[in-house]
């Protein structure tokens, strides 16, 4: 469950320790956060790929496979992690330039260290296809915690300056977070070669060999799931990008309750996770018929883990909120977004779990163009509430001070009611996932995904039974 949120678990120590760094940090790494989650689902959704296809293996009894899956998945994401890493390390200053100097400045300096984690990154998100495919995900969990202990001791420390570490504010949790990485790759490196089933029944340890076929189709599998990733998260930084446009208080605010929903999401990316094995192994055994069950089951254990764990957030909204810092009028702000968060932490709780369910069929394509359908209505929503009420004319207000006779010209929604313009502009979540819910429910049940995934998989399996054959001597 923690292993399937790893990026939210390093961007929320982030957030807990720059909340207390000042408010321009703050919002900054609400912005640039979006977008290194952005880079990380590229490679997460590849990975999610592998995940399937080795759960299939796993439900045909064919574990012996397991290790050329991970081999060819780990070359292609190695490959995807040189071309992001240029890309940010050479493209920070462009990608960001839409934003004030001080959020740009900020942006960039965490982003400089921050690049690095992506081979690391890639490599983990591999090993969690890789354990969560054959059902063995302890060890996830456990890498998770040590991850998120070392990114909180080198947080304090590069941060603030702790410890006879150098004072490097925003940049320093980037390399923390760097660093946090690097710690649990090793970790699962180490595991994975004392580890006797991944040495004599995935053959994790064989001399690898590449297999272009493989590649090809965990590239055909990955597509639109990564594209899902890209057009989901890319819709969630331009909302964050308008939001900047509001200031560096809203940016700030919106940031609040963007972590406090990473935080309760993580829930719902452990289920959502596990549908994806759970199905894709049904698949395996030729028990179709038991999927849409399964799905159901799985949401509404999401569902009911979800509320237990929210609950917190409406009974003691100011508690939770001081998680990300002590500046009573970004607490205030965030206070009155706690009702629809809630309300979008159920939606996501559903959503998340039935459309991850249809991404396991196989039905991958189909789930793009689902997606598509709900990130048009966020998209739109987004826009119109910008266009109506995020930029307002300059009106004159009578604001009666002590001579009750002066009058001050400012422009109203912007500096006086951005709490109910966050409201509303955060409402578009909702949307999103409601829209998402309905979709996937539709096309769950129709059984359509019965033949589009199995023709997709059994189209991986004729290609790959030759290639699969020539590593039994390997």
């Amino acid at each position: 469950m923690i292993g399937s949120a790893v990026q939210n678990l390093i961007t929320l120590t982030d957030a807990f320790f720059l909340g207390r760094v000042g408010e321009t940090e703050f919002a900054a790494i609400g912005l640039v956060g979006v977008f290194y989650l952005l880079i990380t689902s590229i490679g997460y959704s590849f990975s999610k790929a592998g995940q399937i296809m080795i759960a299939r293996r796993m439900g045909q009894r064919k574990e012996g496979e397991v290790g050329m899956i991970t081999h060819n998945m780990m070359a292609f994401a190695m490959f995807l992690a040189t071309i992001l890493f240029f890309m940010m390390k050479f493209g920070g200053d462009f990608i960001f330039s839409f934003s004030t100097d001080a959020i740009h400045k900020a942006c960039v300096d965490y982003l400089d260290y921050r690049s690095y984690g992506v081979f690391f990154s890639y490599t983990g998100v591999i090993a969690v296809a890789l354990y969560t495919g054959v059902a063995r995900t302890t060890v996830i969990i456990y890498n998770a915690l040590v991850m998120g202990v070392v990114n909180t001791i080198f947080n304090y420390g590069l941060i603030f300056g702790e410890w006879g570490f150098p004072e490097m504010g925003i940049a320093g949790a980037g390399l923390a977070s760097t660093i946090s990485e690097i710690v649990a790759t090793s970790i699962f490196i180490i595991y994975a070669f004392w580890d006797k089933h991944a040495k004599n029944e995935y053959r994790i340890w064989k001399r690898p060999k590449i297999y272009i076929g493989i590649i090809k189709k965990q590239i055909s599998l990955s597509i639109p799931i990564i594209l899902q990733s890209v057009v989901g998260l890319g819709s969630w930084f331009v909302f964050f990008a308008i939001i900047e446009s509001m200031g560096e208080t809203p940016l700030a605010v919106s940031n609040m309750i963007r972590t406090i929903y990473l935080l309760f999401m993580i829930p719902s990316w452990g289920f959502a996770s596990g549908v994806n094995t759970i199905v894709s192994n049904l698949i395996g055994q030729n028990q179709k018929d038991a999927v849409f069950h399964a799905v159901t089951k799985t949401a509404w254990l999401c569902f009911i883990f979800t509320v237990i764990c929210a609950s917190s957030l409406l009974l003691f909204p100011e508690t939770v909120l001081q998680v990300n810092t002590d500046d009573p009028q970004l607490i205030s702000g965030a206070k009155d977004l706690v009702s629809i968060l809630f309300v979008i932490l159920i939606l996501f709780a559903f959503g998340s779990v039935y459309f991850n369910g249809l991404i396991g069929t196989g039905a991958t394509y189909k789930a793009l163009k689902l997606q598509l359908v709900s990130v048009v209505a966020y998209l739109v929503y987004v826009i119109l509430i910008n266009e109506l009420l995020l930029h307002p004319e300059v009106v004159v207000l009578p604001i009666p001070v002590d001579d009750g006779t002066t009058v001050m010209t400012i422009p109203t929604l912007r500096l006086l009611y951005f709490q109910s313009q966050l409201y509303i502009a955060w409402f578009a979540e909702a949307i999103y996932w409601a829209v998402t819910l309905v979709l996937s429910i539709w096309y769950l049940k129709t059984n359509r995904w019965t033949v589009k995934g199995a023709m997709l998989f059994d189209e991986e399996e004729k290609n790959h039974q030759v290639e699969a054959q020539g590593t039994e001597s390997h």
